[in-house]
This record gives structure tokens, C-alpha cells and sequence, in this order.
């Protein structure tokens, strides 16, 4: 694997010395391999703290990639220009030369490198420091991380090589390519290395941040899910290529969710404030801490979306990861339901305090932040047109998902601001949306409308406490049996749930790539956004340039610099 970073150090510091001057020194900042595998306890701790070693260029959270890509979300910035995020949201100019894929690849693969030195030190001194069922217990914990990252790579890049701890003895790296294995044995291997965590952790951690096993169950029900519809590109992937026994695998470790100490938070708009960061909604998330509450400079800051605050509402809002009204329009409903086929008919959005026929679901007013009502809650900080730098290309609307409220102030470093929030893997409702879509597929339909109503009664119950001045204009029923008579219907139901659940959150992409659904979804939205108008300002004109290629987009190209570090070694994706 490319370590371009060390290789330029080097070069850099050869450059700076003549032939004659080499001393002969210890590198610094670095563990020798005999003091690595003498410590394994620090190199578990390392490879955890690599969950959160992410920056907005290389966010492992993936929201350029799970929203941007998507009908849920505009990049937002300065223009177009603004990073090299611009080509996701449009696919049509996409090719393997930004560096965001570059540097996403390389800092995942840190991820699994740390991973494997863990295991290297475990296999070496693991017994003696935590006794045998100790080491097993370690082990079984760098394993769902390293299956964390592979994860994320698979996603993505699809082809990627396997990097494991034998490679890595080996010293292997270089010559391994990433077509040793077809992309349904890489998720085989992740399923494994799921599988040996849930089999050998317990349901709870005694430290906080730790994997359990109900973490374990929750990968494994989304690694099923995901292959139950096929290999992933369109021709081969959707509902027409369901795998039954997939999706039982599905509903028998969301069981084991079901079952467990987790639940759901009783307001919808708490699971996004720092306060109940690690409630039970939250069964695995990567941990962040404002230096108010850890004493250092900058705390243990969330860096991967320091781009998202609101333009003149933070020290350094840089106004990114816009909503789409197409989104916003989403969340419209009729009799408190979702209006599935007239949705996107007409241009909608409500105005704090005028009186309207349109109501909408209340998820929309802790998801989407919107001129004339407060932002996060605070009437103080109030949202105006102001607040979106610029408003020609990507229109007035903001994300707050993954935000504090303003008045608790702001991990800052001029003339960046990061935020401690910490970064959600699973969510409970997200695992149990993931049982009822499995459900409807396995024809339990009254089970799956029974999950998919009680997570609409905590929208409905989502009103008073923090939004309860958009009251009036909030309408949400539960579903009514006869929804959940066809399985056509049901699924609608299932994918609209999602969306408005989890809408901003980074999921909308993959969602529409598992149920063979890009292409049409995408294509129809890039016809529609381009004629976006709020209050007379047009906007989103640029998605007349944009296209997605079924039987190329599915997956992204291999990263350039990775694809020619070692000629010959690597394959590209199809049609890159």
C-alpha cells in the first residue's frame, strides 16, 4: 500500500542532506516493531483512535459520498470549485483524479495497518498481558475494527486489496493486488471477521467506545442486507435478485438488536444533540469531546464535518452539505402521510408562522434548517437568507443533524471551528429499519409496518419539546393496515421511512445503489433540482451538466495515485 506521505517526509529530508552527512539515529515518532508487539494493549488503544483520525477531505463518515451523491443534498462552499466534491454530485465528470479519493484510501487503509500491528502484538504478547480469554476478547475487538475499515473501502472502491496481519508479517503489501479476491469474497471476509467479534465479545463494554456484540450484530445484519440484492451494480442488483436466506440472516441478528439493552430515544431531536450522545439510540458511534470537557486545546474534535455550519452563524460556517428541495419536498404529507406520488410536483417549503394547507412530517424541522425559523432549536439564532453563502448555486437551506446547538459554543482553531459530535455507525432505529425492510421481503408484513409505525409515533411525539414553533404546520400518522397489503406498497413505505429517518445522514446513496434504484432515482432528480427556485432566487442550475452511468457509477474508480504507485498491480473499476 502507497505510503505517500512517509515516502515525500523521506524524500524531503534526503534533499536537505548531502551524501556525506547520514547520522545514524532513531526515528522519532514512531514505534519500533519489538516495542509494538511488546505492547498490545497500546496498539488496540491506536487502532481505536484511528476511527476518528478523519478530516473533511477524507471523512469517514462518508457524507460526500452517502449525500452529496444523492437527491438528498447539494455540496454547498463557495462554488462550484470549492473542493473536489463538485464531481460526485454531478457523476458526470467523475474519474479517478480527485485527491479526496486518494486520501480517503490511504487514511482507511492507516485504519487497517493499525489493525493489523494490533493483532500482530496480540498474537505476540497478548496472552501474558490479558490471559487467554482476554486476548481472544482484544482480538475479537481489532477485528470489527479492521472489518470497520474494510467496510467503508468495500463501499466505495468495491476491488480493493486484502490487507491482513499475514500480508503485513510477510512484508507483502506491495505485491498484493486488489483482484485476489472477487468482491463477494471480500464481504465473505468482513462477514467472518464480523462474525469472530459477535461470537467472542460481550453485549457490554465496562469502558465506553468499546465494540460489543450487538455493535458485531448490527454489521452483520447490514453486510447481509446488502448482498441479499446483488453484487452491487444495477443490472445485477435490486429487488428482482432478493436472497431469502440473506435477508433471514437479517432479521436473525437484528434479533439480537431487538433483544438487547438498546431502544429508541423518546424525542427525535435529542439523538442529535451532544447531551445524549451515547444514549441507547447509540450502539456503536466514534466518540468526540469538546476541550471544555477534556481539558486539552481543541478537544477530541469531530473535524470531518467542519465544514457543515451554517455561513455567518459560526466562527468559521463554511456552508456546506445543502439540502435539496427535493429532500424538503419529501417530507410533505397528506392526511399525515407521505404524499409518495405527488411529492415533487410543486415547489414547497414552510415559513415560520404563516398559516398553510401543506403540512409535513416534524422530522423535517430537526433535519433541515430554513430561513425564518431558529436554528437548532434556539429562537436566538434565528435562520435568515443571510446564512447561506451563496444562494445563486445552492439556495438557502442548511444541515443541523451534525451540529450543537450554537449557544454551547465551539471547538475553534482560526479560521476553522470542529464540533464534538460524535459521528453515529449504528443507530437503533437505523438497525431496526433494517429488520422491517428485511420483514416485507420475507412477506411478515404486519411485523414490518409495526416497526415502521412505532418509529413514526416518536416523530409525532418529536413536536413540543424542541419545534413546537412549527406546530402547526407538523402532520404525521401512522400506517394504515392496508399499506402493508402488497409488498410494492410496503416497500414504499420502507424506502420513504428511511429517507426522512435518516435523511442527512449518509446513508441515502448506498440506500439507492442496495435496491437497484440509482440511475432512474438520480437521473429524474438532476431534471428536476436544476429548476430550483426559493423566494424568486434560482438555483442549482448546474445539474444540467449532470449524469449517472448505470454499469459504471455503482461503486467509485480506484483512486489514481493507488491505481499507478505499483503499475500493473491494481485493476480499475469497470468503465473508469
Amino acid at each position: 500500500m502507497k505510503l505517500k506521505y512517509i515516502f515525500l517526509a523521506a524524500t524531503l529530508g534526503l534533499m536537505m542532506t548531502s551524501c556525506s552527512d547520514f547520522i545514524d539515529v532513531d526515528p522519532q515518532g514512531v514505534v519500533d516493531e519489538k516495542k509494538a508487539n511488546e505492547s498490545p494493549e497500546e496498539m488496540v488503544t491506536s487502532a481505536y483512535a484511528m476511527l476518528g483520525n478523519d478530516w473533511y477531505s477524507y471523512p469517514f463518515n462518508l457524507w460526500p459520498y452517502g449525500d452529496l451523491a444523492s437527491d438528498d443534498c447539494l455540496k454547498g462552499g463557495s462554488g462550484t470549485t470549492d473542493t473536489g466534491y463538485h464531481a460526485m454530485e454531478i457523476w458526470s465528470t467523475l474519474t479517478s483524479r480527485p485527491g479526496e479519493f486518494d486520501e480517503l484510501w490511504y487514511h482507511l487503509y492507516e485504519g487497517v495497518s493499525r489493525c493489523n500491528r494490533a493483532l500482530v502484538a496480540l498474537e505476540t504478547s497478548g496472552e501474558s498481558v490479558f490471559g487467554a480469554e482476554g486476548k481472544t476478547e482484544r482480538e475479537a475487538e481489532v477485528r470489527f475494527l479492521r472489518a470497520h475499515f474494510y467496510y467503508k473501502l468495500i463501499q466505495m472502491f468495491r476491488q480493493v486489496p486484502w490487507i491482513d496481519e499475514v500480508v503485513y508479517k510477510n512484508k507483502a503489501t506491495e505485491q498484493t493486488s486488489n483482484t485476489e479476491f472477487t468482491y463477494e469474497q471480500l464481504c465473505q471476509k468482513v462477514i467472518d471477521e464480523f462474525q469472530f467479534a459477535y461470537d467472542n465479545l460481550p453485549a457490554e463494554q465496562k469502558q465506553g467506545g468499546r465494540a460489543n456484540k450487538i455493535a458485531a450484530a448490527s454489521y452483520l445484519a447490514k453486510c447481509y442486507l446488502n448482498i441479499a440484492y446483488g453484487d452491487g451494480y444495477e443490472a445485477t442488483t435490486g429487488y428482482e435478485h432478493i436472497n431469502k436466506q440473506y435477508m433471514q440472516k437479517v432479521i436473525d441478528y437484528t434479533d439480537v438488536v431487538k433483544s438487547s439493552k438498546y431502544g429508541y430515544l423518546e424525542d427525535y431531536g435529542d439523538i442529535f444533540l451532544p447531551d445524549y450522545k451515547n444514549s441507547k439510540e447509540s450502539i456503536f458511534a466514534v466518540q468526540h469531546s469538546d476541550y471544555k470537557d477534556d481539558n486539552t486545546d481543541f478537544g477530541r474534535a469531530n473535524w470531518s464535518n467542519m465544514l457543515n455550519g451554517v455561513w455567518g452563524m459560526w466562527s468559521g460556517g463554511w456552508d456546506f452539505h445543502k439540502p435539496s428541495q427535493d429532500l424538503v419536498n419529501a417530507f410533505k404529507t397528506k392526511n399525515g402521510l407521505p404524499e409518495f406520488d405527488d411529492y415533487d410536483k410543486n415547489i414547497a417549503y414552510p415559513v415560520n408562522g404563516a398559516p398553510t394547507s401543506q403540512k409535513w412530517d416534524p422530522r423535517l424541522f430537526h433535519t433541515v434548517g430554513m430561513p425564518t425559523f431558529p436554528y437548532k432549536y434556539e429562537r436566538e439564532y434565528t435562520l435568515t437568507k443571510e446564512n447561506s453563502r451563496n444562494p445563486n448555486t445552492y439556495g438557502y437551506y442548511c444541515s443541523m443533524k451534525e451540529v450543537p446547538q450554537r449557544s454551547k459554543g465551539e471547538t475553534f482553531n482560526t479560521p476553522w471551528q470542529a464540533f464534538a459530535m460524535n459521528d453515529y455507525v449504528f443507530r437503533y432505529t437505523d438497525v431496526m429499519l433494517m429488520r422491517a425492510e428485511a420483514l416485507i421481503e420475507l412477506d411478515r408484513m404486519e411485523e414490518a409496518r409495526t416497526i415502521i409505525n412505532d418509529i413514526r409515533q416518536r416523530a409525532k411525539n418529536s413536536v413540543d419539546k424542541h419545534i413546537g414553533y412549527a406546530a402547526s404546520q407538523c402532520d404525521i400518522e401512522l400506517y394504515p393496515g392496508s399499506y402493508f397489503t402488497d409488498k410494492e406498497t410496503a416497500r414504499k413505505c420502507l424506502r420513504w421511512e428511511r429517507r426522512l429517518e435518516l435523511g442527512m445522514e449518509g446513508s441515502r446513496y448506498f440506500d439507492l445503489r442496495r435496491w437497484g434504484m440509482a440511475s432512474k432515482t438520480l437521473n429524474a432528480f438532476f431534471e428536476k433540482e436544476q429548476n430550483d427556485v426559493y423566494d424568486g432566487q434560482k438555483y442549482g442550475q448546474y445539474y444540467k451538466d449532470a449524469h449517472y452511468t448505470p454499469g459504471k457509477n455503482e461503486f467509485y474508480p480506484i483512486p489514481y495515485n493507488q491505481l499507478y504507485y505499483v503499475p500493473g498491480l491494481y485493476t480499475q473499476n469497470k468503465n473508469y
